[in-house]
């Protein structure tokens, strides 16, 4: 009678996680880089509509700059897509 002391052995050999284990974790990797650069292109925004530059913009033309406009809108999509990838990742099967 064998006794096996790790869980990753069995009498066939060691034991192979499902493919959808592996993506759900490669899944919920990437959600989370997503979340997270989403939340440092926000605060990019933020710093940067308080620049100088934007300000005149602002003043100039009433919208502030093009870079602003850029950093706050695809750190919000990086954001909401990184926080429903974690949401709907941590559902396991």
């Amino acid at each position: 009678m064998q006794v096996f002391t790790s869980r990753t052995e069995s009498k066939a050999g060691p034991i192979r996680r499902p493919p959808f284990i592996k993506n759900n974790l490669m899944n919920k990797a990437l959600s989370l880089a997503l979340l997270v650069a989403g939340i440092i292109l926000i605060v990019y925004g933020i710093s940067a509509s308080n620049s100088t530059g934007s300000s005149l913009s602002r003043m100039a033309n009433g919208v502030p700059t093009d870079k602003t406009i850029y950093l706050l809108v695809g750190g919000a999509a990086a954001a909401i897509l990184g926080l429903v990838g974690v949401i709907r990742g941590s559902k396991t099967t």
